[in-house]
């Protein structure tokens, strides 16, 4: 199994991500106040911890699922997979990044989770075409299923 089979455009989307992630930082470390969320006021930290927690749960089974599945060429269509065709990368951009933003008191998680999520959103594609020659008419299938079919 190679590793390119199980990262599928993960890397391309973290090397994508990276320079805004780190002009981002660089930014926030020198000029706080301007990335500042103003707290968080306890009813934004809350959800900011429900958010954090779901994106956790999330990018962990769709770990789990592509570890279980894709070594035995086995197309994933149950669990997060069944609600959005990229789970991992969606939950980490949406969830993940933009709570973990609001917990430190800054609003470049949502910034950067919104890098992420373009950046998936564009090299998906081509993950998503190598899933169609590979699986076809199942693909197909697992397309029409999806519940939420534009994340």
């Amino acid at each position: 199994m190679k590793i390119k089979v199980l990262v599928g455009s993960g890397d391309k989307i973290a090397l994508f991500t990276l320079p805004f992630l780190v002009v981002g930082l660089a930014t926030n470390i020198a000029y706080p106040a301007i990335f500042a969320v103003g707290g968080p006021h306890v009813a934004l930290r809350v959800v900011a911890l429900v958010a954090l927690a779901a994106g956790i749960v999330i990018w962990a089974w769709s770990a789990f699922l592509i570890l279980t599945h894709v070594p035995q060429g086995r197309l994933i269509t149950t669990g997060p997979f069944a609600v959005v065709k990229h789970p991992l990368y969606t939950g980490v951009a949406l969830l993940v990044l933009p709570a973990i933003g609001v917990l430190l008191d800054t609003w470049l998680g949502a910034a950067i989770g919104l890098v992420m999520y373009l950046g998936s959103r564009w090299f998906a594609s081509a993950e998503e075409s190598q899933m169609a020659a590979l699986f076809g008419a199942r693909w197909d299938r697992y397309i029409s299923g999806v519940k939420v079919r534009w994340l």
